[in-house]
């Protein structure tokens, strides 16, 4: 492995290096402060993932135009930079096609003496390139035949079968549209732009339909999947809102889009993890009671009291969020103006310590541990809480904020024990974000049924993504498997964790 090179000494290049260095920090010191924001501040006040995302970009990309400044009027820093590069990109898939390029010297004989050279070795670098996506036409020709001695009939192999009869489409191609919309959130009017590039000139009202008939080919499998993950014993669950097209009224209306969620990674769980996403028109508390007919078990929640009517009978227990819990306090320790709600978040802090050292062991030791760690701390919490509550006016924020956990206390407390239960709702809400980030480029549904449809397509793409597996690869797969008359008795073997994972794709969080 090449050594780096020596420090200068040169002070132009020092210059250049601290400047960046200052740079840098700033930047990483901005970065935290608005993943603070966004992490444990108020939705209205938060910023959006997306957003932070692009600001993020824009400031990486200013540093990198400062770096080359720097390096162009200091070429020690521009060897400092290439050998720390060098050093830690890492390697590229082995799985990817290398195609290789030979840059030898004109002239193999020595320039001492004329004799003729010897190889001693090489140096071989890897640079990723791209080939740009190209468009190709499938041509199937079917021959016809007759018999010469007689007239009856003509023999011809029967058509493939199609999910669009007729259309243009592979069904690689209709996956891809899928993907691209609900895993890129390309709405398609854009995608029909890309198409337009190549020369494929196709309407929006077209790659609609292909998503439409796609989607309805594909219910059966989100159905599987729903009826999957009801048969746990511990999900989590949220929602979000889904504008749905109004026309009787010209405007949009707020539909919800119902996530169901499990992920059992954190405690070894055997169970594959996986999301179903259910649309209805609003978010009333029979939506969740009809989508979770047949649950019984621990349902992770946050605050909304809809989810309380679960809970008749004893067949549903409720976990509830404790990330929901120190937002209440977070602007007003950020404020100064009160101690009490920063002794809060550090009681709330040392909790999570806990959860971070037993991350990844089984249920029993995690329960173990918190019985002997976190209990005690609880118990501590629960009366500064409720000592500080009969001081404080019941209207202040503080005291709204302590309520909203004292009134939850069962349910906060209750993966104390329960190994199987996490801390807070975090898993379903990174299920959520994509929905927001579709939602914010498609801007609205058509209609109900479209909001179905965005449940149906982004069950499966969240699903894979969380297994680690292609969503173009499989849909396309699946698709074509069900028009060629997959039994529906076997539905099992279509769900995305039954696909292979793909080498470099990880598994999201």
């Amino acid at each position: 492995m090449p050594s780096e090179p020596a420090p200068s000494d040169d002070p132009a290049a020092l210059q250049a290096m601290l400047a960046a260095e200052r740079l840098e920090n700033e930047r990483l010191r901005k970065i935290i402060r608005e993943l603070q924001r966004h992490r444990f501040g108020r939705r209205a006040e938060s910023l959006p993932l997306d957003q932070l995302q692009l600001g993020l970009e824009e400031a990486e990309q200013a540093e990198a135009a400062d770096e080359a400044s720097a390096e162009a009027a200091a070429p020690s820093v521009r060897a400092t930079r290439v050998a720390k590069r060098r050093a830690n990109r890492g390697s590229l898939p082995a799985h990817l096609p290398r195609i290789e390029t030979v840059v030898d010297i004109a002239d193999d004989s020595c320039p001492c003496c004329s004799a003729p050279l010897h190889r001693i070795g090489e140096d071989v670098s890897e640079r990723l390139d791209v080939v740009p996506a190209q468009f190709r036409v499938l041509v199937v020709r079917r021959p016809k035949y007759a018999c010469r001695a007689c007239t009856d009939g003509v023999a011809q192999a029967p058509a493939p079968a199609r999910l669009i009869e007729g259309g243009l489409p592979t069904d690689a191609t209709v996956a891809q549209v899928l993907v691209s919309k609900f895993s890129d959130h390309l709405p398609l009017y854009r995608q029909a732009q890309i198409f337009a590039r190549q020369g494929v000139l196709l309407d929006r009202s077209t790659l609609a339909d292909w998503v439409g008939r796609a989607a309805a080919l594909l219910e059966p499998v989100h159905g599987r999947l729903l009826d999957h993950l009801k048969a746990s014993t511990k999900l989590f669950a949220d929602e979000t809102t889904a504008p749905v097209l109004d026309p009787g009224r010209g405007r949009t209306k707020t539909g919800q889009l119902w996530a169901y969620a499990r992920d059992d990674r954190p405690w070894g769980g055997a169970d594959p993890p996986g999301v179903a996403y259910v649309y209805a028109p609003d978010r009333k508390a029979e939506r969740p009671m009809a989508h979770l007919a047949g649950f019984s078990g621990v349902l992770q929640v946050d605050g909304y009291e809809g989810y309380r009517a679960l809970t008749k009978g004893d067949r549903v227990k409720l976990a509830f969020c404790w990330a929901h819990v120190r937002r209440g306090f977070i602007d007003l320790a950020a404020k100064g103006a009160s101690p009490i709600a920063a002794e809060v978040l550090e009681r709330i802090a040392a909790l999570y310590r806990i959860e971070g050292e037993i991350a990844g062991l089984s249920a029993e030791a995690r329960r173990q541990a918190r019985q002997e760690r976190s209990r005690p701390l609880l118990v501590k919490l629960d009366l500064l809480l409720r000592d500080r509550l009969a001081l404080l006016s019941q209207k202040s924020t503080l005291a709204v904020a302590i309520r909203y956990a004292t009134s939850r206390w069962a349910g906060l407390t209750l993966y104390v024990d329960d190994g199987r239960v996490e801390m807070d709702s975090n898993t379903v809400e990174r299920s959520i974000r994509p929905l927001a980030l579709t939602r914010k480029n498609a801007l609205f549904a058509g209609s109900d049924r479209g909001g179905q449809t965005w449940a149906v397509i982004a069950s499966l793409v969240e699903t894979c993504k969380l297994n680690g597996v292609d969503p173009q690869a499989y849909l396309c797969d699946v698709i074509s498997r069900i028009v060629g008359g997959h039994p529906q008795s076997q539905l099992d073997q279509l769900l995305p964790w039954a696909y292979p994972t793909i080498p470099g794709l990880k598994a999201a969080a």
